[in-house]
């Protein structure tokens, strides 16, 4: 059961990684997102996105392999998937980019609650 939450974590850490590519220019963030970025204040927002990225998958990563660190990789990763999940459902109208990306975050809570659950199973976390 171990392996299996600790691969479970593994997935979602993956699915928060993938926008760190957005950090290297505009061209990847608009690849990303499907969105043109004109003004250069966005793209330093945007980017500075893509490092908080980082830094929750980094979290997640850590996690998986240190259990200590699971009830807060956990809270990281659920505050930051489904605040954007629950954002975008609120405003609404997103485009087939940020549909993917709202699918891609489902899976990935969904994984980081499957990984929960088996460690509440097994008192791991």
């Amino acid at each position: 059961m171990r392996a299996l939450s600790t691969a479970l974590i593994l997935l979602a850490s993956l699915i928060n990684l993938f926008p760190v590519s957005g950090v290297l220019s505009r061209s990847r963030l608009e690849s990303l997102y499907g969105v043109v970025f004109q003004d250069p204040n966005v793209v330093i927002l945007m980017r500075h996105r893509a490092v908080l990225f980082g830094i929750i998958g980094g979290l997640l990563v850590v996690s998986a392999f240190h259990v200590p660190l699971r009830p807060t990789g956990y809270a990281a990763g659920f505050l930051s998937m489904l605040s954007f999940v629950v954002i975008a459902w609120l405003v609404g109208s997103y485009n087939p980019e940020l549909r993917r990306i709202i699918a891609f975050d489902l899976v990935a809570l969904a994984a980081l609650l499957g990984a929960l659950l088996l460690d509440r199973l097994v008192g791991a976390a």
